[in-house]
C-alpha cells in the first residue's frame, strides 16, 4: 500500500474513533471498497459482494437474526445466512437473502427492489455493490443515488466511501474541547442519543453540540449539519458552535463548502486550537496530509495542555507512525 493511502486509512480510523459520546459501532464496511477484486471466466468478480447492514440500536429477535446472518454470510457459511434472513420480511432481510443466493438471481431481485424502493440507501447501496461483482450495469449511478435520496444514514456514508476510495473513510466528525456530561456517558448506549436530545431542546450551547456529535455518530450527517447550524445561529460569537457548523457542511463531492466557512474563522480565531485542529481534519480528508499536519502543529502549541492540544498531538503521532 502506498504511504500516502495508509496514512490516510490510519488517521481516518482514528477520527472514527475519536468521538465517543454514543458508543456504537454503526456498521461495517470493511471489504466494501474493493474494487480491484479478480474478475473470473464467468465475468463475476472473484468471492461474494461484501453485505453492510446498519442495526443501530435495535435489540429486538429480528435485529438479533439478522446480526447473525450477516456474521454467518461474513464467514461464507451462506446456506445458514439465507435460512435466518428468509425468516424475516423486512428490507434488510430482503437484501440479504438476496445476496445470500449469490450469484443467482442477486442482481435482478437488487434491481427489482430499487425499482420498488427508490429512495432507500440501503438498496441503493447493495445494488452499485452487486453491479460491481456482476460487472453489469453502473455501480457509481446507485451509490450516487443513495446519497442523493437517503443521505441522512449510515448506507450513504458508505455510498461515500466506495465513491471515493482515496479518501478516508466515513465523514470529519467534530471535536468538542469538552466532555459529555457524567450522567449521560453512564447511559446505556441505546438511552444516550434520546438523552441529548432532550438537553438540547432546553439547554445551552454545549448541549446542542454534544446532541450533533452523537448523530454524527449514529451516522445521521444531514441531522447532525442541522442541529450545529442551530447552534451557530443561536451562539454567533461562540467559537465552537461555528466550527462545528462548518465540519458539519462537509461533503466529499464539495469540499470547499466546509472550507469556505472554516477558513476565514482560522483568520479570525488564530489562537484557537478548535479553528486549527478541525482544519486539519478537513484537510486529511481531502488528502492534503502535509497541510493537516501543519494545523495539527498549530493546534498543538495554541493552547498546550487542553484537550484538543492532545487530539491534534496523537494525529501527528498516527501520520508519523504510518510514515515509518
Amino acid at each position: 500500500m502506498r504511504p500516502r493511502r495508509r496514512i490516510l486509512l490510519l488517521v481516518g480510523a482514528v477520527c472514527a474513533a475519536a468521538v465517543a459520546v454514543v458508543a456504537v459501532a454503526v456498521i461495517s464496511s470493511d471489504g466494501a471498497s474493493a474494487p480491484d477484486a479478480a474478475t473470473t471466466e464467468t465475468g463475476l468478480r472473484d468471492g461474494r459482494p461484501p453485505l453492510s447492514l446498519s442495526l443501530g440500536f435495535r435489540d429486538d429477535a429480528e435485529a438479533r437474526d439478522l446480526a447473525r446472518a450477516a456474521a454467518l454470510y461474513a464467514k461464507g457459511d451462506v446456506s445458514a445466512a439465507g435460512d435466518l434472513f428468509d425468516a424475516h420480511d423486512s428490507l434488510e432481510a430482503k437484501v440479504g437473502a438476496a445476496f445470500a443466493r449469490w450469484p443467482e438471481g442477486t442482481l435482478d431481485r437488487l434491481e427489482q427492489l430499487a425499482k420498488l424502493y427508490p429512495r432507500v440507501a440501503l438498496v441503493q447501496l447493495h445494488l452499485g455493490l452487486a453491479r460491481l461483482w456482476a460487472n453489469q450495469g453502473d455501480p457509481t449511478e446507485a451509490w450516487r443515488a443513495a446519497i442523493e435520496e437517503d443521505p441522512d444514514t449510515p448506507y450513504a456514508i458508505v455510498a461515500g466511501n466506495l465513491l471515493h476510495p482515496q479518501l478516508p473513510r466515513g465523514l470529519p466528525a467534530f471535536i468538542p474541547s469538552f466532555t459529555a456530561p457524567q450522567q449521560i456517558a453512564t447511559l446505556p448506549a441505546a438511552r444516550q442519543l434520546e438523552a441529548l436530545r432532550r438537553r438540547a431542546a432546553r439547554g445551552g450551547l454545549r448541549d446542542l453540540i454534544l446532541y450533533g456529535v452523537g448523530l454524527q455518530r449514529v451516522g445521521r450527517p444531514v441531522s447532525a449539519e442541522r442541529v450545529f447550524r442551530q447552534a451557530a445561529a443561536r451562539y454567533p460569537d461562540e467559537v465552537e458552535a461555528l466550527v462545528a457548523a462548518a465540519v458539519g457542511q462537509f461533503d466529499k463531492d464539495e469540499p470547499e463548502r466546509a472550507f469556505g466557512r472554516l477558513g476565514p474563522l482560522s483568520r479570525a480565531y488564530p489562537e484557537e486550537p478548535t479553528v486549527r485542529f478541525h482544519l486539519g481534519v478537513l484537510l486529511l480528508w481531502t488528502g492534503r496530509v502535509q497541510a493537516a499536519e501543519r494545523q495539527f502543529r498549530l493546534a498543538a502549541k495554541s493552547k498546550p495542555g487542553s484537550a484538543l492540544a492532545h487530539e491534534a498531538a496523537r494525529y501527528l503521532e498516527t501520520i508519523r507512525k504510518a510514515r515509518s
